[in-house]
């Protein structure tokens, strides 16, 4: 793995700005692989034996995916949105994982590890980059229970929504009664289609 200075600035060009939420998520995802016995993530083999469950759709989580190489594609970054700084870090090899949260004491501290700047941001993202890891985050060792059907790899699962035909993958149908629907089907969507339109074709 590069070193830290390294992996910031690849992360915050990929992300498209320098800011405190990547400092987090590399300093997160460094010790996150560290601890699970990884130290080349992003390249085979061992992009084949992780697994990120990130906790929070912000910055932390674009730098977390730049130092893994776990991707949403891959099925190696999966987004559980708690609202927490937070992700736990999966080596399907050993099975083992710590989950590690971005504390709150560390942006009251700030003006402690980052003295004489007045620029809160600026304040933080230098206080984040000299703080000890156990100030800057909590760890906790878990066990997770990864289901086959989440598994990286190809689409092992998949059956037709009786309502609209959509075919649903990985398991993620919903038995409702008697029928099996597409998630869209049985709890409703986060979009309304426009009225009087139906599936516009593509020339």
């Amino acid at each position: 793995m590069d070193d830290f200075n390294t992996l910031l600035e690849g992360s915050a060009r990929s992300h498209g700005h320098l800011c405190p939420g990547q400092v987090v998520g590399v300093r997160m995802a460094m010790l996150g692989c560290s601890l699970i016995g990884l130290d080349d993530p992003s390249q085979l083999p061992q992009i084949k034996k992780l697994i990120v469950y990130v906790e929070i759709d912000r910055c932390a989580a674009d730098a977390i995916a730049y130092v893994t190489g776990a991707r949403l594609g891959r099925r190696s970054l999966k987004f559980v949105d708690n609202g927490i700084m937070a992700a736990t870090f999966v080596n399907l090899e050993t099975g083992k994982a710590f989950r590690i949260v971005s504390t709150e004491s560390s942006r009251d501290l700030a003006h402690v590890y980052a003295p004489g700047i007045d620029d809160v941001r600026r304040q933080q993202l230098d206080a984040y980059i000299n703080m000890a890891d156990d100030v800057l985050f909590t760890v906790m060792p878990v066990w997770v229970d990864v289901p086959i059907h989440d598994m990286p790899g190809p689409s092992r699962f998949k059956i037709r929504c009786a309502s609209c035909g959509a075919m649903v993958r990985d398991k993620k149908e919903v038995l409702v009664g008697d029928r099996i629907l597409c998630r869209p089907c049985a709890y409703g969507t986060y979009y309304r289609p426009l009225e009087g339109h139906t599936h516009l074709k593509i020339a």
